[in-house]
């Protein structure tokens, strides 16, 4: 059987998913949107690609929570991108997801598992 390359094997997220991941990677530090939808896309290698019409209505979104914050700076580049941070809410928010993920897996897991 021929291998498939990353773009032929490329996945689908599941509903709920991109703002547990978009959590997961600012409690590395504050990240413009390029570089948490790289972070996920290195993660995943290359099997999840965000694109950019789910990825910044979901940052928006959680910025509206209040789960995250955002300002202005100026990147590596020295271009202007918007830089995001966690919130204490958005920590908060993180730990409730990844315990109800950790719980879903399982169950899975026992359903799936040998008949």
């Amino acid at each position: 059987m021929p291998k498939k390359s990353p773009g032929e094997r490329r996945l689908e997220l599941m509903q709920g998913t991109l703002d547990m991941m978009i959590l997961r990677a600012l409690t590395w530090g504050p990240q413009h949107g390029h570089g948490i939808g790289q972070w996920i896309r290195a993660g995943s290698e290359d099997l999840l690609q965000i694109e950019h019409g789910s990825l910044y209505p979901a940052l928006h979104r959680l910025e509206r929570q209040g789960r995250i914050a955002a300002e202005w700076k100026l990147t590596e580049n020295k271009q202007r991108a918007k830089y995001y941070r966690l919130t204490p809410a958005g920590k908060r928010q993180l730990a409730a997801a990844h315990s109800r993920w950790a719980e879903i897996v399982a169950v899975i897991a026992r359903v799936m598992g040998p008949a």
